[in-house]
Formats: structure tokens, C-alpha cells, sequence
């Protein structure tokens, strides 16, 4: 049979094997289930009998060999090498029994199902993985090492906390020696920086396959080719986020720890297993390495049209960046992280990492069908029969996310590089519905609204809850800044002096009243804002000016019904209005205290004025 034909019968055992059973009568009568028949070994097919099926041996070896047992099997396979040195780490004095680099992602789904508590696979094919505890960034855990190379450069204060080199050490050692104690390691070798001129060579080491998959889709992936020449990593990432870090090591306050040291090029996770982290760890690096060469790393999202036009989207989450740059009617370079360079811009991940919360394919198409074989979504919640996701459910956290290579977006621009800008976008999310839906911003107006980095979170979710709170972030980036401020604003200034940008400050917040009272601008509004932007129909637009805020305004466009361009319009109690725009402008002026100190005079003038 084609069943005996995939064996060979040990000769210990062709005693055993029966001879062919005599050929059926010609009318069969019903199949009729008989224990007592079935109880004799001499009616039980030798074939079907347990003990000696597992005695059968396969003619191909590695026919039912575990996938592990198969990689030892074949060790003297070359690429299989590549992949799977144990003497990798050997020089951070990790030492492996089985060390899996750069594995496939078939590999990476198995192993997240198998050995990591929740991990499943989703009805659309994506991987659901938990990352425990945190399902956030721990910014007041992050720290920079304080010596003395590198001290100069550093903003130090509640973004960049400093740490002693011996503490830097001794979470070093304590990841090292946790992951010394794992079954299997991680390494993901690959690239930083799609523009090979400025690109960093990144090494991730983990003992999660989660964390694997997800570095695997955010940073650049090498082909076999780029592996085998890859060399000693300019950065390396040693995530031990399972185990705590030590609360009473000198500058640690929790037992969690994010700890970067610039001058060993190393990065040490404890206690938070939240994947962002890494992520933005690669992000700060470039943001202290590209201002030191005169480039600008940017905290933004970027595409580019069909005649080479290319915008970018400064934003904090929650503004749209991700949503608004993912058009199927441009090219996506990427959705969070830039270099501005005197060639032009470029990605510097490899994937895309958008919020997941109340995901739809009616509002997001491309973000929505890129959940899919290879995709990584955090921290969501299923059916558990049909294994559907719940993209509305928020109760392990709103901060749900979906990770994926840049290439599932079917627009993607691969390699992520584009030519120079000719929009500079920036984004807000008023929940004071202060700020008109689109301006016009003078280049002075664009360095202070780029340092302010304004947007608003409602203050809860509670029932009852209405009044916004504001949120200023530096550069629309401040938890992931290295220099001052100036560093980023200047190089920002002097680009777009040099080329030419249009700039533009697009809020996609509340029109008619404050969060709880008026309504969110649709995106629909939203998306035809920017596409008049992109047509260059705002370039020709005529414009009036908003008081206090001095912002121009234009009075149509296409798509747009006219009254909301002018947000104090939208308000039935107009002096209502005025006293939210006046208490907004006291914010921006109360947070630009930290800025007046060697910001020129013209930039201080573009200040609301009360």
C-alpha cells in the first residue's frame, strides 16, 4: 500500500507482518461494530497496531523529526549555520544551548505558541502576543549613562534621567545573566536607516519569540547575502524584560529599567516586556547620532506623490500620523521615524507600528488588511471560538498595536527613501476646540509650533468627564530626544529655508466646542484637507487671520464645508470661545518659558498674543 511503501519494516519485526487478508464477498453486509471481534489480536491490523507503528521507521529521516532535532541533524549545512551558531554572543559572554538568529517567521509563531503564556494565532492570520504587566512605555525608567564622551551633548532633566556608568553595568550583568539562564535565544540581526549612506547595523537579543517577530518587522531585514558579511553590530539591544531590574541599584527607582549607554552602543530592558521599547531605543540613538552630522531625525511619518512630492507628518500619538500617511493614492516611506538628510529623507525602520484600537477596514483599509500571516498584534482581545478580534475592546489597555513589515502596505515604497520635502505637516489633536482644522504657518510660526509640540488628551474615560488636558512634547518627540530642543528646531529652520517647504498646522481634534460638548473633525474632512494640500490648492487659497493664535486661516476648500474653517464660527456662544482660545494661548505661553532662553526674537513673536 502507498502507506507500507513510505516505511521499511525492521526485519525484527516481519514476523509480524500479516499476510493479505482474504479478498471481500461480493455483497458486503453493513459494517457492523463488534468489541468482541475487535478484542482479538489476530483481527487487528499489524499496521494499525500502536506498538508497532511506532517501531516503523521513515525512509526519508527527517520525516517526523522535532524541527529542533532537524536543525542539529543538519549542522554542517552552511546557511543553516548562519542561523544557528551558539558561539554568536560568545563575546557579551552568553552562552546559549540553542540560539535561533534571524529565524524564519514560521519559526517565530511556533515557538510563541508553544512556550509563551497567551500567544495564538488570529483568524486573519496575524500573531496575538501579550506583553504583560506594561503595555506601554515606561519614560520615567528611561536612562542615559552619564560620562564623559557624550556628557556635553545630552538634555539632561525629566527626559533624559542620568545614570552611573557602574549601574549601567550591573543591569548589563543582570540581563546577561538571565539570559544565560534560558532554553533558546533570539538574535535579530538587521539594519537601521534604509539609506545604506547613514544606516546602522542593530543586533536585538531576547528570549521571546514575540519580541523577535516584532524587531524582525520593524527594523530593515538583511538578505542572506548582508548576513553573511554582517559583521560586529554598531548597536545592540539586550532585552531581559521577563526579569526585574534591581530597585536598589543606584539610580534605579522601580524594577523596571530602559538604560542606554551611548559610548558602549548597548541598550539593557528589565522588567517591562513591552516591545515599543525597543523600537524607540533604536529611534533615540539615531536622534542623538544624525543632529551630530548636521542631519535631522525626526519623530514624523513621510510619503510622496506621483509627480516626487513628498510631505511630512509631525504628530504625537493619537493625532493621525500613521492614519493620514497611509493614502492609497501616494507612496508610503514610513509612518514614524525619518532622517532629513542633504540627499533627501529616508525610513529609518523597516516596518510600521500602528494603534489598533477600534481598527476598521471602512476608516483604515491599508493599516486593517495588514493584519495578517507575519503581523504582530499586542495586547488585543479575541473571540475565542472564531479567533476574530475584537479591535473595540479596550480593556487590557487603548494602547492595542499592530506591527508589520512596511512591504504589507501595497503602496510602500521599498527601499523607504525619498527626494526633499515639499510639505512639512504638523499635527494636533485640539480637545478644546481651539485651533482652526487647517493653517498656513510662516516659517517662524513652524519653529514655534515644532518646539511646542501641542496636541490634547481628554482627561479620562469616565462618564461625565469633559475637560481636555493639554500635552506639550518637544519636537512632537520629547521622550525620545537627546540634544536641546534648539538642536532639532535649527536644523528643521535652515531645511526648509534651503528648500523651499510649504508649512501647514492641520488639527484633527473638536470643531463646535471642547471634547464632551462639540464633535471630532471626521477624518473624511480630515483626508481632504490634506489632499488639497498635496494638489497645491491651499498654495492659492485665500485667507483671513485667526486672532490670538495669529494663524491664517484659508476660507475654502474643496470638500470642506466653509463654516468649520474658522473654528470660532462653529461655536453657538462665540464669548465661550474666546475665553477657551485665550486660556489655550496662556498654555502654549506658559510652556515656551522652557524655550525663551536662546530662541530668537522672531520665533518668541509667533506666540499667541493675549
Amino acid at each position: 500500500s502507498e502507506l507500507q511503501s513510505q516505511y521499511v519494516v525492521p526485519d525484527t519485526l516481519s514476523h509480524v507482518v500479516p499476510t493479505p487478508p482474504p479478498p471481500p464477498p461480493e455483497r458486503p453486509g453493513p459494517i457492523i461494530h463488534d468489541p468482541a471481534a475487535c478484542s482479538s489480536d489476530e483481527n487487528v491490523s499489524s499496521i494499525a497496531d500502536p506498538s508497532i507503528f511506532k517501531q516503523l521507521k521513515p525512509s526519508k529521516p527527517d520525516a517526523f523529526r522535532d524541527h529542533e532535532e532537524l536543525l542539529t541533524f543538519h549542522q554542517a549545512d552552511t546557511t543553516l549555520n548562519l542561523h544557528l551558531d551558539t558561539t554568536l554572543l560568545e563575546p557579551e559572554g552568553i552562552h546559549p544551548e540553542k540560539i535561533f538568529r534571524n529565524p524564519s517567521v514560521g519559526l517565530l509563531y511556533e515557538h510563541a505558541c508553544k512556550y509563551e503564556k497567551g500567544s495564538i494565532i488570529a483568524s486573519n492570520g496575524a500573531l496575538v502576543a501579550y506583553s504583560g504587566e506594561k503595555r506601554g512605555r515606561c519614560p520615567l525608567d528611561k536612562r542615559v549613562v552619564d560620562e564623559p564622551s557624550t556628557s556635553d551633548d545630552v538634555w539632561w532633566g525629566a527626559i533624559n534621567i542620568k545614570l552611573p556608568e557602574a549601574s549601567f553595568m550591573t543591569n548589563r550583568e543582570r540581563a546577561i545573566d538571565y539570559l544565560n539562564t534560558r532554553d533558546r535565544l533570539y538574535v535579530i540581526d538587521a539594519y537601521g536607516g534604509a539609506d545604506p549612506k547613514y544606516r546602522l547595523k542593530v543586533r536585538v537579543i531576547t528570549s521571546r519569540a514575540y519580541h523577535a517577530l516584532f524587531m524582525h518587522n520593524m527594523l530593515i531585514r538583511p538578505t542572506e547575502e548582508e548576513l553573511l558579511d554582517f559583521g560586529n553590530p554598531d548597536f545592540t539591544i539586550f532585552n531581559a524584560g521577563e526579569f526585574p531590574a534591581n530597585r536598589y541599584t543606584e539610580g534605579m527607582t522601580s524594577s523596571t529599567s530602559v538604560s542606554l549607554s551611548f559610548s558602549q552602543k548597548e541598550m539593557v530592558i528589565l522588567g517591562t516586556q513591552y516591545a515599543g521599547e525597543m523600537k524607540k531605543g533604536v529611534f533615540t540613538v539615531f536622534n542623538y547620532l544624525m543632529p551630530k552630522q548636521g542631519m535631522l531625525s525626526m519623530h514624523a511619518s513621510a510619503n510622496e506623490g506621483k509627480n516626487g512630492d513628498v510631505s511630512i507628518f509631525f504628530g504625537l500619538s493619537g493625532t493621525g500620523k500613521t492614519t493620514l500617511s497611509s493614502d492609497p493614492e501616494r507612496l508610503l516611506i514610513g509612518d514614524d521615524e525619518h532622517v532629513w538628510t542633504d540627499d533627501g529623507v529616508f525610513n529609518i525602520e523597516g516596518g510600521c507600528y500602528a494603534k489598533a484600537i477600534n481598527l476598521s477596514r471602512d476608516q483604515e483599509p491599508e493599516i486593517f488588511d495588514a493584519a495578517k500571516f507575519g503581523a504582530v498584534l499586542e495586547n488585543v482581545k479575541y473571540d475565542l471560538i472564531s479567533r476574530d478580534i475584537d479591535y473595540k475592546d479596550s480593556s487590557l489597555t487603548e494602547n492595542t498595536r499592530l506591527s508589520y513589515p512596511i512591504d504589507y502596505i501595497d503602496n510602500a515604497k521599498v527601499p523607504s527613501v525619498g527626494p526633499m520635502p515639499k510639505n512639512i505637516i504638523m499635527l494636533t489633536c485640539d480637545a478644546f476646540g481651539v485651533l482652526p482644522p487647517v493653517s498656513k504657518l510662516t516659517p517662524e510660526q513652524a519653529m514655534y509650533h515644532f518646539m511646542s509640540g501641542y496636541t490634547a488628551k481628554v482627561a479620562g474615560t469616565e462618564e461625565g468627564v469633559k475637560e481636555p488636558s493639554a500635552t506639550f512634547s518637544a519636537c512632537f518627540g520629547a521622550p525620545f530626544l537627546v540634544w536641546h530642543p534648539s538642536k532639532y528646531a535649527e536644523l528643521l529652520a535652515e531645511k526648509i529655508s534651503k528648500h523651499g517647504a510649504h508649512c501647514w498646522l492641520v488639527n484633527t481634534g473638536w470643531s463646535g466646542g471642547a471634547y464632551g460638548e462639540g464633535k471630532r473633525l471626521s477624518l473624511k474632512h480630515t483626508r481632504a484637507i490634506i489632499d488639497s494640500i498635496h494638489h497645491g490648492e491651499l498654495e492659492e487659497a485665500e485667507y483671513e487671520t485667526l486672532p490670538v493664535f495669529n494663524l491664517e486661516v484659508p476660507k475654502q476648500c474643496s470638500k470642506i464645508p466653509s463654516e468649520i474653517l474658522n473654528p470660532r464660527k462653529t461655536w453657538a456662544d462665540k464669548s465661550a470661545y474666546d475665553k477657551q482660545c485665550e486660556e489655550l494661548a496662556r498654555l502654549f505661553n506658559e510652556n515656551f518659558k522652557n524655550f525663551e532662553e536662546g530662541t530668537s526674537k522672531a520665533i518668541l513673536d509667533a506666540a499667541p498674543r493675549l
